[in-house]
Protein backbone atom coordinates (compact mmCIF):
# COMPACT_ATOMS: atom_id res chain seq x y z
CA UNK A 1 0.00 0.00 0.00
CA UNK A 2 1.61 3.41 -1.01
CA UNK A 3 1.64 6.05 1.30
CA UNK A 4 0.41 9.47 -0.12
CA UNK A 5 0.06 12.86 1.34
CA UNK A 6 -3.59 13.94 2.64
CA UNK A 7 -4.10 10.28 2.68
CA UNK A 8 -5.35 8.60 6.34
CA UNK A 9 -2.05 7.52 8.47
CA UNK A 10 -2.71 3.72 8.74
CA UNK A 11 -3.67 2.79 12.22
CA UNK A 12 -2.22 -0.26 13.93
CA UNK A 13 -1.73 -1.90 17.53
CA UNK A 14 1.90 -2.55 18.61
CA UNK A 15 4.05 -3.11 21.81
CA UNK A 16 6.19 0.10 22.80
CA UNK A 17 8.41 0.25 25.08
CA UNK A 18 5.49 2.27 27.19
CA UNK A 19 3.60 -0.33 26.47
CA UNK A 20 0.95 -1.47 23.74
CA UNK A 21 -0.71 1.16 21.53
CA UNK A 22 -3.37 1.31 19.27
CA UNK A 23 -1.48 4.15 16.92
CA UNK A 24 -5.05 6.66 16.05
CA UNK A 25 -6.27 6.32 19.93
CA UNK A 26 -2.51 7.31 20.90
CA UNK A 27 -2.25 9.96 18.80
CA UNK A 28 -5.60 11.63 20.31
CA UNK A 29 -6.44 15.09 18.96
CA UNK A 30 -3.31 15.95 18.34
CA UNK A 31 -0.30 16.22 15.89
CA UNK A 32 2.12 12.63 15.99
CA UNK A 33 5.22 12.17 14.17
CA UNK A 34 6.92 8.80 13.41
CA UNK A 35 10.31 8.43 12.84
CA UNK A 36 11.73 4.96 11.97
CA UNK A 37 14.90 3.01 11.51
CA UNK A 38 16.45 0.06 10.11
CA UNK A 39 18.11 -1.51 13.38
CA UNK A 40 19.33 -1.11 16.66
CA UNK A 41 22.12 -0.37 17.97
CA UNK A 42 23.33 1.36 15.18
CA UNK A 43 25.36 4.83 14.98
CA UNK A 44 23.55 7.35 13.17
CA UNK A 45 20.26 6.47 14.70
CA UNK A 46 20.99 6.50 18.23
CA UNK A 47 22.55 10.09 17.76
CA UNK A 48 19.28 10.84 16.36
CA UNK A 49 16.84 9.25 19.19
CA UNK A 50 18.97 11.51 21.81
CA UNK A 51 18.34 14.71 19.60
CA UNK A 52 14.66 13.87 19.62
CA UNK A 53 14.74 13.28 23.23
CA UNK A 54 15.95 16.73 23.81
CA UNK A 55 13.64 18.52 21.26
CA UNK A 56 10.37 16.16 23.21
CA UNK A 57 10.05 19.86 25.02
CA UNK A 58 9.52 21.97 21.65
CA UNK A 59 7.21 19.18 20.16
CA UNK A 60 5.18 19.43 23.36
CA UNK A 61 4.70 22.99 22.87
CA UNK A 62 3.29 22.35 20.02
CA UNK A 63 0.56 19.40 20.83
CA UNK A 64 2.57 17.27 19.15
CA UNK A 65 3.79 13.16 19.82
CA UNK A 66 6.53 11.79 18.99
CA UNK A 67 7.02 8.27 18.33
CA UNK A 68 10.12 6.13 17.41
CA UNK A 69 10.29 2.53 15.24
CA UNK A 70 13.11 -0.03 14.92
CA UNK A 71 12.96 -3.37 13.27
CA UNK A 72 13.62 -5.05 16.49
CA UNK A 73 11.78 -6.56 19.57
CA UNK A 74 11.07 -3.95 22.42
CA UNK A 75 13.09 -5.84 24.61
CA UNK A 76 16.15 -4.58 22.22
CA UNK A 77 14.62 -1.02 22.53
CA UNK A 78 15.48 -0.79 25.85
CA UNK A 79 19.00 -1.95 25.95
CA UNK A 80 19.63 0.51 23.45
CA UNK A 81 17.52 3.08 25.14
CA UNK A 82 20.41 2.51 27.97
CA UNK A 83 23.06 3.44 25.06
CA UNK A 84 21.85 5.73 24.10
CA UNK A 85 21.31 7.87 27.57
CA UNK A 86 25.21 6.92 28.18
CA UNK A 87 26.13 8.22 24.68
CA UNK A 88 24.13 11.23 23.98
CA UNK A 89 23.64 12.41 27.73
CA UNK A 90 19.85 12.59 27.64
CA UNK A 91 16.20 10.41 28.53
CA UNK A 92 14.52 8.79 25.47
CA UNK A 93 11.07 10.10 27.06
CA UNK A 94 8.68 9.21 24.13
CA UNK A 95 7.97 5.27 23.09
CA UNK A 96 9.81 3.41 20.65
CA UNK A 97 7.71 1.01 18.29
CA UNK A 98 8.99 -2.75 18.46
CA UNK A 99 8.72 -3.74 14.52
CA UNK A 100 10.83 -7.43 14.46
CA UNK A 101 7.77 -8.79 11.86
CA UNK A 102 8.25 -5.89 9.71
CA UNK A 103 4.26 -5.01 10.36
CA UNK A 104 4.46 -1.45 10.83
CA UNK A 105 7.13 -1.11 8.38
CA UNK A 106 4.99 -2.83 5.35
CA UNK A 107 1.73 -0.73 6.61
CA UNK A 108 3.75 2.27 5.79
CA UNK A 109 5.25 1.12 2.28
CA UNK A 110 8.89 1.45 3.78
CA UNK A 111 10.23 -1.96 2.97
CA UNK A 112 8.89 -4.53 0.30
CA UNK A 113 5.94 -6.02 0.90
CA UNK A 114 7.39 -9.07 0.59
CA UNK A 115 10.65 -8.75 2.99
CA UNK A 116 10.29 -11.46 5.85
CA UNK A 117 10.75 -10.37 9.25
CA UNK A 118 11.83 -14.06 10.20
CA UNK A 119 15.30 -14.55 10.87
CA UNK A 120 18.21 -12.32 11.33
CA UNK A 121 18.15 -8.89 9.56
CA UNK A 122 20.66 -6.53 9.23
CA UNK A 123 20.52 -3.02 8.79
CA UNK A 124 21.65 -3.25 5.33
CA UNK A 125 18.48 -5.19 4.81
CA UNK A 126 16.06 -2.40 6.25
CA UNK A 127 17.96 0.47 4.71
CA UNK A 128 14.63 2.10 3.51
CA UNK A 129 13.43 1.96 6.86
CA UNK A 130 14.42 6.12 7.45
CA UNK A 131 11.02 7.80 6.77
CA UNK A 132 9.60 10.34 9.12
CA UNK A 133 5.87 10.98 8.66
CA UNK A 134 3.89 14.00 9.87
CA UNK A 135 0.40 13.18 10.69
CA UNK A 136 -2.04 15.68 11.57
CA UNK A 137 -5.31 15.40 14.60
CA UNK A 138 -7.64 13.96 11.66
CA UNK A 139 -4.95 11.40 11.19
CA UNK A 140 -4.01 12.06 7.30
CA UNK A 141 -0.70 12.12 6.64
CA UNK A 142 0.66 15.43 5.85
CA UNK A 143 4.19 15.12 5.38
CA UNK A 144 7.34 12.50 4.51
CA UNK A 145 10.82 12.67 4.78
CA UNK A 146 13.18 9.53 3.82
CA UNK A 147 16.89 9.77 4.43
CA UNK A 148 20.01 6.78 3.23
CA UNK A 149 21.21 5.25 6.58
CA UNK A 150 24.50 7.42 6.05
CA UNK A 151 22.93 10.66 6.21
CA UNK A 152 21.83 11.79 9.91
CA UNK A 153 18.34 12.96 9.65
CA UNK A 154 18.08 17.11 10.34
CA UNK A 155 15.32 17.09 13.35
CA UNK A 156 15.01 20.81 13.75
CA UNK A 157 13.98 21.06 9.99
CA UNK A 158 10.83 18.47 10.97
CA UNK A 159 10.18 20.94 14.04
CA UNK A 160 10.32 23.70 11.04
CA UNK A 161 8.18 21.82 8.26
CA UNK A 162 5.80 21.23 11.53
CA UNK A 163 5.45 24.66 11.92
CA UNK A 164 4.43 25.41 8.57
CA UNK A 165 1.68 22.47 8.60
CA UNK A 166 0.06 23.92 11.71
CA UNK A 167 0.68 27.72 10.49
CA UNK A 168 -1.28 26.52 7.07
CA UNK A 169 -3.82 24.26 8.88
CA UNK A 170 -4.74 27.44 11.30
CA UNK A 171 -4.61 30.58 9.16
CA UNK A 172 -4.53 28.50 5.52
CA UNK A 173 -1.04 30.57 4.11
CA UNK A 174 2.03 29.29 2.69
CA UNK A 175 5.32 29.59 3.28
CA UNK A 176 8.21 30.42 0.83
CA UNK A 177 11.69 29.14 0.60
CA UNK A 178 13.73 29.00 3.88
CA UNK A 179 11.07 30.31 6.12
CA UNK A 180 11.57 30.56 9.70
CA UNK A 181 8.45 31.36 12.78
CA UNK A 182 7.91 35.06 13.07
CA UNK A 183 8.63 35.19 9.02
CA UNK A 184 6.32 36.75 6.15
CA UNK A 185 3.66 33.96 4.85
CA UNK A 186 2.39 33.46 1.30
CA UNK A 187 -1.01 34.30 0.42
CA UNK A 188 -2.19 31.31 -1.67
CA UNK A 189 -4.00 31.95 -5.07
CA UNK A 190 -7.08 30.49 -3.85
CA UNK A 191 -7.51 33.69 -2.01
CA UNK A 192 -9.08 36.76 -4.03
CA UNK A 193 -7.15 40.05 -3.59
CA UNK A 194 -10.57 41.10 -2.01
CA UNK A 195 -11.11 38.43 0.67
CA UNK A 196 -7.17 38.58 1.26
CA UNK A 197 -7.77 43.01 1.87
CA UNK A 198 -10.66 41.74 4.39
CA UNK A 199 -8.84 39.15 6.01
CA UNK A 200 -5.21 41.27 6.17
CA UNK A 201 -6.93 44.79 6.64
CA UNK A 202 -3.55 45.71 7.49
CA UNK A 203 -2.09 45.16 4.07
CA UNK A 204 -0.22 43.07 1.92
CA UNK A 205 2.87 43.53 -0.65
CA UNK A 206 1.94 41.83 -4.01
CA UNK A 207 5.27 41.15 -6.01
CA UNK A 208 3.39 39.31 -9.28
CA UNK A 209 -0.86 38.50 -9.16
CA UNK A 210 0.35 34.63 -8.01
CA UNK A 211 2.71 36.03 -5.39
CA UNK A 212 1.65 37.82 -2.43
CA UNK A 213 3.45 38.24 0.80
CA UNK A 214 1.75 39.06 4.54
CA UNK A 215 2.85 38.99 7.93
CA UNK A 216 2.72 36.17 9.64
CA UNK A 217 -0.69 35.99 11.36
CA UNK A 218 -0.43 35.46 15.09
Amino acid sequence: MAIRLGEQAPDFTADTTEGRISFHEWIGDGWAILFSHPKDFTPVCTTELGYMARLKPEFDKRNTKIIGLSIDPVDDHQRWVKDIEETQGCTVNYPMIGDADLKVAKLYDMIHPEASGSGPRTAVDNATIRSVFIIGPDKKVKAMLVYPMSAGRNFDEVLRLLDSLQLNAKHTVATPVNWKPGEDVIIPTSVSDEEASKKYPQGFKTLKPYLRTVAQPK
